[in-house]
């Protein structure tokens, strides 16, 4: 039988990959490799699987960090997979540096989630549901409403809808970011990070979340695949972000997204804008918001159990709801 809501395991490795589980490659259009994992069999229920669910992460992601949440959903009746963005973490560069998180145009990461979609769906069993993080949030939502996916239903952990603007419009935001794009290599870095390229700033467990075990965790597997360290993003990628962004809240665009979305987001996130996810909460026709306060940072999956505990409980029932199981 699929686990009851709340259930979890005594005991999961985090620093391993689990046993039965696959790791390899799908190919893009112009056959750039990309990472992905799989568990292959949802579970041993007689009932069958639940469903397929895909995973994305965020920028400068990889997704070892979130093998326990998707082994959560694994347990839950899911095939699981989730898969790199080309240019970071096993799966490539595109600057020219090796830590640089750079892309010509967030239309190649459209472009790229399109062609996993198509592919996906034909080998994993339906209903296919979507669950992205972060950027991930942000080029999931994009796609769907430029109607490249079609999943049963999204479910977003603090999409990067909107930076902290500190009240500068983002038009302002993007002339600025065009103009340094215009002044020099936009694979440069757009902001400072540690003095070894690579390595992560002493303060950054408090943007990402309040569990240090977790966090020591990400350390730990960059450590460990070295290939996964990347640092901050280019000039490029910053411009890029925000006209993608500017794209988004262009009138609309979301309101005809009919599709069911559940947001978990918390209000004092540090890398993303509360207020463009309540925004776009209040477009989409078919949302759910679970706010969280200070209890939570950016990384909501990654948190403490009592805030982890909770988010994961309200993806299972906004996916019970809005994804019966056949009968």
């Amino acid at each position: 039988m699929t686990p009851a809501f709340g259930d979890r395991p005594d005991h999961f490795d985090r620093r391993a990959i689990p046993p039965g589980v696959r790791e390899s490659h799908w190919h893009a259009a112009d056959g750039h490799a990309v990472r992905r994992i799989d568990w292959p069999d949802a579970n041993d229920s007689p009932e069958g699987p639940r469903g397929s669910l895909l995973f994305l992460p965020g920028r400068g992601d990889f997704y070892e960090k979130y093998l326990e949440t998707l082994d959560h959903w694994h347990r839950q009746g899911w095939r699981v997979t989730a898969s790199d963005w080309r240019g970071q973490a096993g799966s490539g560069r595109l600057g020219s540096d090796a830590t640089t998180g750079h892309v010509p145009d967030f239309a190649l990461w459209v472009d790229d989630l399109a062609a996993l979609w198509q592919q996906w769906i034909r080998e994993a069993p339906g209903p296919h549901v979507l669950v992205a993080h972060s950027m991930g949030g942000h080029i999931a939502l994009r796609a769907l409403a430029g109607r490249r996916i079609d999943p049963a239903a999204l479910v977003l952990s603090a999409p990067m809808l909107g930076f902290i603007r500190h009240g500068v419009p983002i038009g302002a935001l993007h002339l600025f970011a065009k103009a340094m794009v215009a002044l020099g290599d936009p694979r440069r870095p757009a902001w400072q990070g540690s003095e070894k390229p690579g390595a992560l700033p002493e303060d950054r467990i408090t943007l990402l979340t309040h569990d240090a075990d977790r966090y020591a965790d990400e350390v730990w597997w960059r450590e460990h695949r070295p290939e996964l360290a990347m640092g901050p993003a280019s000039w490029g990628w910053l411009e890029r972000a925000l006209a993608s962004m500017w794209g988004l809240e262009r009138p609309g665009v979301l309101e005809a997204v009919m599709t069911p979305v559940c947001i978990l987001a918390t209000a004092v996130d540090r890398l993303v804008g509360i207020d463009a996810i309540d925004r776009a909460a209040s477009r989409l026709p078919d949302c759910g918001l679970l706010r969280f306060g200070p209890e939570a940072r950016h990384e909501i999956l990654r948190e403490a159990d009592p805030v982890r505990n909770r988010a994961l409980d309200a993806i299972d029932a906004f996916l019970a709801a809005k994804v019966p199981v056949a009968p």
